[in-house]
């Protein structure tokens, strides 16, 4: 459960503040639905851009942000369905789509969740303190910007061999960036300065996404819904949900999934990783090229009682297809092979995890042989806006991209194989689950019979957790009318 007592004091402060600086905050309700969203913050956005450092883009946290890069209202979710000319399977593929999400991310949503529960109970300080974001990426970008919107300072960690925009940002706005050694998969080295800042840090407040329930809360009541939304658009009548699938990453995506098992009976979650980062699969480490999930640990908030299928990705496919979709010889390649010039011209609201999602995804429902009348749903949870370097890396290193190429790329497309998917016993899921003690345990004094109820005592544990939405919606409702009398 969230902790939400109340440090009436320092509560009073941060009422006190959020009023001098106007600030309103939005609840889950709001988030999941902003026609809950009163008119007249509906106005002030009309003139506000979606990146803006405005205390009103909180209200942008959401999955139904009009995509306009400025003065965007609301309307119905974001998604992309996939054709089955592009994806090679009988099932239709769909994404809901992160690229209108300001900062261009949906991991914005996430850093909410967790840093609004303190910040309303009196429990963080944003006068004595700062926030700190542990990320492979994007998850410290939207705890910075977060941060700047709730006046709050913030301190942000990630890889140094993450892609240079990231960095590029962050800078104009957290107070400090921290680039720790290695890649996407070096998340121990981002823990392990964690330790060292709350050692020597007294200011400094951990908000570690791999730990914090209110990111598996948010996306449990804000993208679960956000996906109930597309795939009631896109069932003809007698459509099956069959699979929704997140990679592991800090596990908080798969809070959607759980939501997806309460309301569709015999759908599937999958988790995908790296195939050159097995956690799951094998126990297994590593480094790769997946920008956006994090490996070589199993998060603290990943319900293995709700995983079904697990889908190692070669960090080489999204890689290849990332140029195949970007490029203008891969373009061309797609347009040739049938896919509709609509489809073909949007492919660069996917980011390489949104690839390694897509891959997976395909994967999965070749795996398990899904028919024309099974629909499969993932995210994308960030665009080619935060990857253009990279693609000018792949020309450095492998040359111009040519029509050949973009040929061969198309064809591993259509012949995505089935291996290293693995369908999850419950063996095998409470091996996985136990992967945690070593990390979380032993390393991180997380309690061993908190470590069991995730599992032994699971419909209560996640169970309890989901229904504080409500509680959270009151107290944000109630904050909020402090700021404005």
């Amino acid at each position: 459960m969230i902790d939400l007592r109340i440090n009436e004091s320092q509560q009073r402060k941060n009422i006190e503040r959020c009023k001098e600086k106007g600030i309103l905050l939005p609840t889950y309700a709001q988030m999941k639905d902003p026609s809950l969203i009163p008119a007249s913050i509906v106005e002030e956005l009309k003139s506000i851009g979606l990146w803006d450092v405005h205390s009103r883009n909180l209200f942008r946290v959401t999955w139904h942000n009009e995509p306009k890069e400025r003065g965007g209202g609301f309307g119905p979710v974001n998604y992309f369905e996939l054709p089955r000319t592009l994806t090679g399977t009988k099932a239709r593929i769909a994404a809901i789509v992160g690229k209108w999400f300001p900062t261009g991310a949906h991991k914005v949503g996430a850093a909410y969740s967790c840093l609004v529960p303190e910040l309303i109970t009196g429990r963080f300080d944003p006068a004595n303190k700062k926030a700190v974001w542990p990320s492979t990426g994007n998850y410290c970008r939207g705890g910075a910007y977060i941060s700047r919107l709730l006046a709050c300072p913030s301190i942000a960690i990630l890889p140094a061999e993450m892609s240079r925009e990231r960095f590029e940002w962050l800078k104009t706005m957290a107070e400090e960036v921290i680039a720790t050694p290695g890649c996407e998969s070096n998340v121990k080295e981002i823990f392990d300065k964690c330790v060292e800042l709350e050692k020597t840090r007294p200011d400094a407040v951990i908000f570690n996404q791999f730990d914090q329930l209110p990111n598996h809360l948010w996306h449990y009541a804000v993208t679960g819904p956000a996906l109930e939304e597309v795939f009631n658009k896109l069932n003809r009548g007698n459509d099956h949900l069959a699979l929704s699938l997140f990679s592991s990453g800090s596990a908080g995506t798969l809070g959607a999934g759980s939501y997806l098992k309460d309301h569709f009976a015999g759908t599937r979650v999958g988790v995908g990783e790296a195939l050159q980062c097995p956690t799951i699969l094998e126990n297994g480490f590593g480094g790769h090229r997946i920008e956006g999930i994090g490996d070589k640990h199993i998060p603290w908030i990943h319900n293995l009682r709700d995983t079904d299928v697990a889908v190692a990705v070669d960090d080489e496919i999204p890689m290849r297809l990332l140029r195949l979709f970007n490029e203008q010889a891969g373009r061309e390649v797609l347009k040739e092979n049938g896919i509709p010039a609509t489809v073909v011209d949007n492919l660069d609201l996917i980011g390489i995890s949104g690839i390694g999602n897509l891959v997976a995804a395909i994967k999965a429902a070749k795996y398990y042989e899904l028919s024309e009348n099974d629909i499969v749903l993932t995210v994308f949870t960030d665009s080619l806006q935060l990857y253009g370097s990279r693609l000018q890396e792949l020309t450095e290193e492998r040359g111009p991209y040519t029509q050949r190429q973009a040929d061969k790329d198309f064809d591993m497309l259509q012949r995505l194989s089935v291996d290293y998917v693995a369908d999850l016993t419950h063996t095998d899921r409470r091996r996985i689950h136990q992967l945690k003690y070593f990390t979380w345990i032993e390393q991180l004094g997380k309690s061993l019979n908190e470590l069991r109820a995730q599992w032994e005592d699971y419909r209560s544990y996640w169970g309890n957790l989901h229904k504080q939405t409500v509680e959270l919606d009151k107290l944000i409702e109630e904050f909020n009318a402090e700021v404005m009398r």
